[in-house]
C-alpha cells in the first residue's frame, strides 16, 4: 500500500504556521480529500484539564487513556520516562486518508512550505539550512528568494503548489 502523503507547515513561533495549517485544512478539504493533522508542541502541552476523570486516570498512572463517546474519540499517551517518537511512529497511528498535514517538526525530512511574518523576521530565514523547504510563505515582500513564494493568504495557490508537489488527485465526490 502506498504510504499518505505528508506536506508540513514550519516556521519561528508567531509566523503564523496554525492558522495556515486550519485554512489548508479547509482548503483540501473543499476540494474532497481526507485530511488529518500532525502538530508538534511544546513539551509539557496538556489536552485534559485537572479534574476531569481522564486527568485523574493520566495522574493515577495510566500509560494510554482512550476518552470515547458518540461523537469523537481521543487517546493519549503518557511518555513518562519514554523519549519523544519520532514522526514516522505517530503517522503510522494515523487512520487511513489522503494526506497528512504536519505542523512544525522543524527538523524532519518531509516537503515543507516555511511561513513568515514581519514581526518574526529577526530571527533569520529557515530555509537556508534545510533543503525540504520547498516553498515560502510570507506576508511581506522577500527579494531575491530562489524558492517559490506565496503570499501568507493565498491558500488556494499553496494547495494547488502542494498537491502538484506530491502528485495527489482530487477525489471525485
Amino acid at each position: 500500500m502506498k504510504p499518505t502523503p505528508v506536506f508540513g507547515i514550519t516556521g519561528w513561533k508567531n509566523s503564523g504556521k496554525t492558522q495556515l495549517v486550519t485554512r489548508l485544512v479547509a482548503e483540501f478539504t473543499h476540494r474532497g480529500f481526507k485530511v488529518s493533522t500532525v502538530k508538534h508542541a511544546h513539551h509539557n502541552f496538556d489536552i485534559d484539564k485537572p479534574g476531569a476523570d481522564s486527568y485523574r486516570h493520566r495522574e493515577a498512572g495510566a500509560m494510554e487513556v482512550a476518552l470515547v463517546s458518540g461523537r469523537r474519540w481521543a487517546l493519549m499517551h503518557e511518555l513518562r520516562d519514554e523519549s519523544e517518537p519520532p514522526l514516522e511512529d505517530i503517522l503510522a497511528r494515523l487512520a487511513p486518508c489522503d494526506l497528512v498535514l504536519i505542523e512544525g517538526y522543524k527538523r524532519e525530512n518531509h516537503p515543507k512550505i516555511e511561513a513568515r511574518r514581519s514581526e518574526t523576521q529577526d530571527r533569520g530565514p529557515l530555509a537556508p539550512g534545510d533543503p525540504n523547504i520547498v516553498a515560502i510563505a510570507s506576508d511581506h515582500a522577500l527579494v531575491g528568494e530562489a524558492l517559490p513564494v506565496f503570499d501568507l493568504d493565498d491558500v488556494a495557490a499553496m494547495a494547488d503548489f502542494i498537491q502538484l508537489h506530491l502528485d495527489i488527485q482530487r477525489r471525485v465526490a
